[in-house]
């Protein structure tokens, strides 16, 4: 064990390690790789940096005021690389710059933390298996997994303050996707899905590239995952995807909100090559999505964009894609202000199951669907509204459902046998100057 300056220690084995934390260094140096060691307890202050840290159980605890700066964590993939001490009551402020771990990143206020903030400047969970826990909050139906990163409010008292900002965090690679959730943020919720308690809160949730399959066995009604998930209780300004979101499993979301978000913006594809994955679904309230890069969905039964409940005043798309069976393009339940795709929304698929808030339910691919309920001011789709499977239909307004204004560059087309473009029974406006193609090949 070498000292540098002041209580600044550099460490090379796990004794020298464990010598430095007895002395409660305030900024330990790890050069080279140490394994062999038990779960470490950082000191109130301390700053951990550089080298590797490598565990087989839990990793790195934290406890207040601390620092993770240009190392590496690796455990199972299964345990907990960084987590914090639930008894210490005001954590103060949790920073990651430059981290990579193998393991989860679980920081939580529960017990008797009632304080925490996170900041990070580059964090990347490089792999996790997060299916075995116990703890996942319960809403619409589904339980959900926690994720590789969680940050999680579990206070009930509605004064315990959870905030953080998130610059460059990602989650898992293809080689290494992370079983369950990406990235999970929630507050204190109840059974319903709704905010009871303590909140989380975030000005900003900045993400490169995620990429996940959650593990979920084949036919599950009841477990989802989240690419990204803004959990009940979860509070955040600015949701930024500046990197590519996939998963590839079973119920998995690409983009999920059940929490307030002002502004949500993606700037890189959104995919789904799962069963039963949603591109992006609201169950909450947005002000504004904002999603640049296509959605595509591969899986029977995935979806592109779900308004399901909640609020959403614009939305917009650069283009939907889904190939499956049961695999809608756009759903709309709940009034939406406006909806632009500025490109297709196409689907190719017929009738398939797909989950629906617990259920698995037999659907068709549908490229545009307004359901009763779903009231949109104006709907602006750039290129076509197309299905190319068979029975299926276009674009479907329910009894109960409206549209104000709607255009249709690139027409309406059921390019399938036996499809129909138009079925319409809710308020629509007149489809005078867009195109209107059946199935059987001839204008509608």
């Amino acid at each position: 064990m070498t000292q540098t300056s002041g209580s600044s220690v550099t460490v090379t084995t796990a004794a020298e390690l464990a010598d430095a934390l007895e002395a409660d260094a305030s900024d330990i140096v790890v050069q080279g790789t140490i394994s062999g060691s038990p779960s470490i307890t950082l000191p109130e202050g301390a700053t951990l940096r550089g080298g590797e840290l490598a565990f087989l159980g839990k990793g790195v605890r934290l406890t207040r005021d601390n620092t993770l700066r240009d190392i590496t964590i690796t455990t199972m993939p299964h345990e907990v690389a960084v987590y914090n001490d639930t008894s210490v009551p005001d954590a103060g402020t949790f920073r990651f710059e430059n981290v990579s771990t193998v393991g989860q990143v679980y920081l939580v206020a529960e017990a008797r933390t009632t304080s925490v903030r996170v900041e990070t400047m580059g964090l990347h969970v490089k792999e996790a298996d997060v299916r075995g826990r116990v703890e996942q909050p319960h809403g619409y139906g589904v339980d959900v997994l926690q994720g590789g990163l969680t940050l999680w409010n579990r206070q009930p008292d509605a004064s315990a303050r959870f905030t953080a900002t998130l610059r460059d965090v990602s989650v898992g690679t293809e080689q290494t996707p992370v079983r369950g959730s990406g990235v999970f943020v929630a507050g204190y919720g109840d059974r319903e899905g709704k905010a009871a308690g303590g909140f989380f809160e975030a000005d900003l949730i900045e993400t490169g590239a995620v990429v996940t399959d959650g593990g979920i066995a084949p036919g599950t009604p009841d477990k989802i995952t989240g690419g990204v998930f803004v959990v009940s209780g979860a509070k955040v300004e600015k949701v930024l995807n500046a990197g590519a979101v996939t998963t590839h499993g079973q119920n998995d979301m690409v983009l999920d909100n059940w929490g307030e978000v002002d502004q949500w913006v993606a700037t890189a594809q959104v995919t789904s090559t799962g069963p039963s994955g949603i591109g992006f679904v609201n169950f909450g309230d947005i002000t504004t999505l904002d999603v640049q890069a296509p959605i595509v969905t591969t899986g029977a039964g995935a979806r592109g964009f779900n308004l399901y409940d909640g609020t959403l005043k614009d939305a917009a798309f650069h283009s939907i894609r889904t190939t499956g069976d049961g695999s809608i393009g756009v759903q709309v339940s709940k009034p939406l202000g406006a909806l632009t795709v500025h490109h297709d929304v196409e689907t190719t698929g017929g009738e398939g199951m797909s989950l629906v808030k617990g259920v698995q339910m037999t659907l068709k691919a549908i490229a545009f669907s307004v359901k009763e309920g779903g009231a949109v001011g104006s709907v602006t789709i750039g290129g076509a509204m197309r299905t190319r499977g068979d029975d299926v239909v276009t674009f479907e307004v329910a009894d109960g459902g409206s549209i104000e204004e709607l255009t249709v560059g690139g027409g309406i087309a059921a390019q399938g046998a036996g499809s129909r473009a138009v079925r319409l029974d809710g308020t629509v406006p007149s489809l005078d100057g867009i195109a209107v193609t059946d199935g059987a090949g001839g204008a509608h």
